[in-house]
């Protein structure tokens, strides 16, 4: 085979086919039509979203509750126990690292944009009641809460919960597809799993591309305010290429090298900006507002989630804000679910519910309380009504127009000028590698030039959008996809809920293990136990009892298996490991796997001359069961073995007991 045969395969094995290159074909023929006839197109998804909005608005909001209420059943209920991983996995990120993504990713950039400016746009035009008043200024605060709350993070908490699990639990692609699984079974490597991805792809390109192409309105607020460069679709084009060259550097560093420290960077400039205007501000009053306005928040959650203005007739308003934003978040979770899910392997669902819901949002809180408060202050006191026309006349510029009534304002907006590009990078990064993923069957390293590739494409398609007038179409059929995402949404509950029952059935049948009997079976004594307890083998030792206890063991067991009709296959490949599996049609298989673990030798021990010792650990389906069987006989080993598969069985049983 020569050099350019065997590179074309190459690129061939990294990318699914179907996804990519139809994906890749729609996004094409989106583009060109918005770009052609942007108003034709703005015009007819539009009237599709009138019609959900006059048709389904419940529907909306009956699933936002349900999606939200899910969410904190998994985090309070026993199924929060079972973690993102096998059982032994551990988090690959500190908390705080986690945090700075989560933050990035999920709505960094819109805190920026609307932290001043829709505080104020309630305030001055409220659903109920009188405007420009005490009152619609504390009912401005509860509906911005309301908004870019748990209910938005719940939408992203949901779906990145269902694909971590079946990816890292589960051993399925990290892929949207992954979890229909239980109903769909293999059918998920298919065609039906191929057109969830693409749909998944199309949904992220346009999401991020219409930010993108949105957001560098500000930016270019920004740099006028400062240094006076002009306002023009120019410039803003010259600074989405600036932008995207940035993305895809970062993306072609990976997770780790580009936008972990990106995010990081983040989250850093944030909290200084947030620092200067609350320390700038009354700051005393401003903690006041924030318990308050959460403790508000927190106590209308239930009426404003289920709220549909129904006795009032608020359709126009709650059409413009509610299930706009409901809309939007929904559309944008494959992509936020997707890079959560990516970044959470080996933590439970309970800590991961607690994370995703609590920290975000209490932050995104802080956050609205800061700008949103003391931009309503401002305008209580402006009496000329001066600072609330420019907000409602020009939102990209409300930032700015705000850091005018503090001290050190060139400084506040040079910050807020690079915290507007640092999130746009990120979310520019983490959607192309999210794009990646799905593109390439659910790779963890996409190959380098299909990030450049899907990088490059989302600035071209914002630059192209935005130079044409069609921006406004694509956001319209973003939000309006979000109709047929609530049903899939709703498809993966129920997928998730059945899969975890079963698994934390199949956890109380495999914890709780115990060996007395086996031991007095095998006429083992306690001291020669004991022996086994305090010595701290080498991997030479180990190995040797791994080759020359465990193997025939397992062997003859599996010839045992074979004899009565069982599919028993024996691992013998690893260095460090030995398993036996049973294949079963249907239903969960059975594994079981002695695994050689290294540890520092404990400093309790008896005096050890070598730092290292090996435990060999019992290893399941579901991950390392923490328990060590070295000094075992071959009989214990085998009677070990039977043991873990009478609770698979019996686990089994009483699977299909409730299903039947």
């Amino acid at each position: 085979m020569n050099k350019e045969s065997k590179s074309t395969n190459e690129v061939e094995s990294t990318i699914n086919k179907n996804v990519f290159f139809s994906s890749a074909f729609f996004i094409l023929l989106i583009t060109a039509v918005g770009s052609i006839w942007p108003g034709h197109l703005s015009q007819f998804f539009k009237g599709i979203q009138a019609w959900l909005i006059a048709k389904t608005s419940w529907v909306y909001v009956l699933s936002m509750g349900i999606i939200l209420f899910t969410s904190l059943w998994l985090m309070v209920s026993r199924l929060g126990d079972i973690k993102l991983g096998p059982d032994h996995s551990e988090p690959g990120y500190t908390n705080l690292s986690w945090f700075a993504m989560l933050f990035s990713a999920g709505m960094g950039i819109g805190l920026l944009f609307f932290g001043v400016a829709e505080p104020i746009m309630h305030f001055s035009s409220p659903p109920v009641g009188e405007a420009q008043t005490i009152e619609s200024a504390r009912e401005a605060m509860k509906i911005t809460f309301f908004h870019w709350g748990l209910h938005a993070w719940g939408v992203y908490a949901l779906l990145a919960v269902c694909l971590a699990y079946f990816c890292y639990r589960k051993n399925l692609p990290l892929l949207p597809r992954s979890a229909f699984y239980p109903i769909l079974g293999d059918k998920v490597h298919g065609v039906a799993g191929d057109v969830v991805d693409t749909f998944a792809v199309i949904g992220t390109m346009f999401g991020v591309a219409t930010s993108l192409g949105f957001g560098v309105a500000q930016v270019n607020a920004g740099l006028h305010y400062l240094i006076g460069i002009p306002q023009s679709e120019t410039i803003q084009v010259i600074l989405i290429a600036i932008i995207t060259g940035m993305a895809t550097i970062s993306v072609v560093l990976g997770l780790d090298g580009g936008i972990k420290k990106l995010s990081n960077i983040n989250l850093v400039v944030a909290v200084i900006l947030l620092v200067a205007v609350m320390a700038l501000g009354d700051t005393v009053h401003l903690f006041q507002q924030y318990v308050q306005n959460t403790g508000s928040y927190l106590s209308d959650i239930i009426y404003k989630t289920f709220n549909l203005y129904a006795y009032e007739k608020k359709e126009k308003w709650i059409g413009g804000w509610t299930l706009l934003y409901w809309g939007w978040w929904i559309s944008w979770s494959p992509f936020v679910g997707m890079f959560i899910a990516r970044i959470s392997r080996g933590r439970t669902i309970r800590e991961f519910m607690i994370g995703v819901l609590f920290v975000p949002a209490g932050f995104t809180f802080l956050w609205m309380t800061v700008f949103g408060n003391s931009a309503i202050s401002i305008a209580l006191k402006d009496t000329s009504g001066k600072f609330v026309e420019a907000v409602n006349g020009n939102v990209p510029v409300a930032l700015f127009r705000f850091f005018e009534y503090f001290p050190f304002s060139a400084a506040l907006s040079v910050l807020g000028v690079l915290l507007v590009v640092t999130f746009f990078v990120s979310s520019s990064d983490s959607g192309s590698l999210v794009i990646d993923t799905l593109a390439s069957g659910g790779q963890e390293e996409p190959p380098v030039w299909q990030r450049i590739f899907w990088a490059v494409t989302e600035g071209v398609v914002a630059a192209i959008l935005l130079h044409s007038g069609g921006l406004d179409a694509l956001q319209t059929m973003t939000i309006a996809s979000a109709f047929p995402m609530i049903i899939l949404l709703m498809i993966a509950i129920y997928c998730l809920v059945k899969s975890l029952r079963a698994d934390l059935l199949l956890m109380k049948q495999v914890q709780n293990h115990t060996t007395t009997i086996q031991y007095e079976q095998s006429n083992t004594t306690w001291q020669e136990r004991l022996d086994s307890l305090l010595s701290h083998p080498k991997f030479k030792e180990a190995d040797k009892f791994l080759n020359e206890v465990v193997e025939p063991g397992l062997v003859e067991l599996q010839e045992e298996f074979k004899k009565r009709g069982l599919d028993a296959r024996l691992n013998t490949n690893k260095k460090d490991s030995i398993s036996l599996v049973i294949h079963n049609e249907e239903v969960e298989d059975f594994k079981y796997e002695v695994f050689l673990r290294s540890f520092e030798v404990p400093e309790y021990a008896p005096d050890e001359e070598h730092e290292k010792y090996y435990r060999a650990e019992v290893f399941l389906l579901s991950g390392g069961q923490e328990y060590d069987v070295f000094g075992y006989t071959k009989n214990q080993i085998v009677a070990d073995a039977v043991t873990q598969y009478e609770k698979h069985f019996h686990f089994l049983h009483l699977s299909n007991s409730e299903l039947v």
